[in-house]
Formats: C-alpha cells, structure tokens, sequence
C-alpha cells in the first residue's frame, strides 16, 4: 500500500516512517512532486487536517493523510488554537508566539492547557480522523532546549518537566502527536 504523508518536513516524515507497518510504503510531498504549500485555511484544527489530505487526493491522486496540532488554552477561550503556529505573526516565529502567550497569562490564574492533534486519513474514498490529546498547563516562563513551538512553556499533566525538558522518547511516550499518530497506526494495521 503507498500513502503519502502531506509534509515537507523531513524529521516528520523520518518520525512516522519508523511507527508504521512494513507494508504501508511511505511518500512524502517532495517524493511525489508537490512543491506548494497547502494552505491551511480551516477554521479549526480538524479542517485543517482534512484540507491538506484532501488537496493531494484531489490533485495528485493519493490516498493520504495529514495532520495539524494546536495549544488550546482554556481562559483564552481555546486560542491559540488553530492560529498557534501564526498566534503572533504570519512568519511563525517561535519565540514571538510564546512572548505573546505568556504576556496573554500574564495576569490569569487558569493557565490549564492542551495540545491537540488531528489526523485526517483519506484511504479507499473514506475518511477517518483520529485526535491525540495531551492535558497540562502554561508555566511562567521558558524550560528547556528540545523541541519546538510552544514546549519550552508547556507542562504535560502529572509531570515535573516540559515537554522542552524531555527527550524524544520521553515526548513521544504522552505527546499528542504520539497519541493520534498511535491511533492512525493500530487502525491501518488492522
């Protein structure tokens, strides 16, 4: 079976690549010859998703899927949402999101958070959506030097460090991304 994954990102593709049954041949954008970014013009983190993989079915005849993530704060009515990666800016600049995050808190003592992402899978003419959840909350201030985003400020719930504190292995073990990407998986290895 081929599936293309809708990224151009290679650390991704390199990450999912390795969680996937062997009989599942992997593409990524570049290997098919979409050059474009597709743009991400939902209004939520699940159309997002399902607009990416449906944009290379539609123009390159794929089965495909797709993700999106968002940090959804909850005494910010769920924003940044489905903006996160463009909270401050339209150059998704990491470290001006979070310095708007934080100063957004400044003054609130509900700093409860989650992470949120959803895989859309366009496969045989269906589509299936599969969502991954991590719970935690907003700290003061940046920890730690791995990851990306907003893991120098993100708590996951029940634990001492930020995701920005772990390594790989620990991240992968309760991220969202992992979560749903897991679901993706047992569902295609059925």
């Amino acid at each position: 079976m081929k599936l293309v994954l809708a990224t151009h990102n290679k650390n991704k593709f390199i990450e999912i690549r390795s969680l996937l049954p062997e009989h599942i041949e992997l593409l990524s954008l570049d290997d098919i010859g979409c050059k474009e970014d597709i743009e991400e013009t939902g209004d939520t983190i699940d159309e997002n998703a399902i607009i990416k993989a449906e944009y290379v079915r539609n123009h390159y005849g794929y089965d495909c899927f797709a993700d999106d993530t968002g940090l959804e704060v909850e005494s910010l009515a769920g924003a940044p949402g489905v903006y996160s990666a463009r909270y401050a800016g339209d150059e998704k600049n990491d470290e001006a999101n979070i310095s708007k995050l934080l100063n957004q808190l400044e003054e609130r003592n509900d700093r409860t958070a989650r992470f949120k992402t959803v895989i859309a899978l366009k496969l045989n003419g269906h589509e299936n959506l599969f969502t991954g959840i991590c719970e935690g909350s907003i700290i003061n201030e940046k920890r730690g030097n791995n990851g990306f985003g907003y893991d120098p400020v993100f708590l996951p719930k029940g634990y001492d460090k930020t995701f920005a504190e772990m390594n790989l292995e620990e991240k992968s073990k309760i991220s969202h991304r992992a979560r749903a990407f897991r679901a993706l998986v047992e569902y295609l290895s059925q």
